[in-house]
């Protein structure tokens, strides 16, 4: 008999010794009550895992978005303009083009083809030009920035919440694992054992009935041949 079910047991006969006996059907009695102990206990410490897991979920109230779809949703026209504009500006294409018309400009203006001359070196108007593109093409690439910023922003806050709740779900989950590891499977495996036990006080019980059967069945048939004897005697 384990600690804890010598423990139980003195709870209520707290006089009790090691030397004292208990019969079969009390001691059935006590291991039962313990399995129900531990299995009430571990009920107990799950449920309180999962209201605990439960308020976790409950109390971030922040609802995930997917940010770029509401950033493209709320995009205003100026808006629109500045980010086609960013995009274009700072590719290729837009470098060819800029680079083959300066050329196409100066090659006018300095060989007299077509019959133009509308730029003299030292391509005054070209520089006016250059400086007006400058000018405009910088204001609307800060918008497209800021509008970037601003998404880069809103996808940190998103993934500090995401990372903050999963967080606080896997400590919960882990806390039910430990649970499981260092509770449940031991407690398990003390139900196992006080089942064990008792199959092998009821197989003992058993063998003993078997005996005691066996010893009856041999004085029935003693006292049957000793009544034929006696019979066959007095005829």
């Amino acid at each position: 008999m384990d600690g804890p079910l010598k423990a139980l047991i003195r709870q209520d006969f707290p006089k009790a010794t090691n030397d004292d006996f208990i019969c079969s059907e009390h001691l059935v009695h006590y291991r039962l009550l313990k399995m129900d102990q531990m299995i009430a206990k571990d009920y107990r410490q799950n449920k309180k895992l999962n209201r605990k897991l439960t308020r976790v979920m409950e109390n971030d109230t922040y609802q995930m978005v997917d940010v770029r779809e509401q950033l493209e949703n709320s995009l205003t026209f100026g808006q629109k303009i500045a980010d086609a504009v960013a995009h274009f500006g700072g590719s290729w294409p837009f470098i060819i083009s800029f680079i083959s018309v300066m050329i196409l400009w100066i090659v006018i203006n300095t060989f007299h083809w077509f019959g133009f001359k509308f730029d003299p070196y030292p391509f005054i108007l070209l520089n006016l030009f250059l400086s007006m593109v400058a000018a405009i093409q910088a204001p609307l690439i800060m918008m497209s920035q800021n509008r970037a910023a601003e998404y880069d922003r809103m996808e940190s806050r998103n993934d500090y919440h995401v990372n903050l709740k999963s967080e606080e779900e896997i400590r919960v989950l882990h806390s039910k694992i430990d649970h499981m590891i260092q509770q449940d499977s031991p407690n398990l495996l003390q139900i196992q054992k006080i089942q064990t036990e008792m199959l092998g006080s009821i197989e003992a019980q058993v063998g003993e009935l078997r005996k005691l059967q066996q010893v009856l069945d041999e004085k029935v048939m003693e006292s049957q041949i000793t009544e034929k004897i006696n019979n066959k005697q007095d005829n």
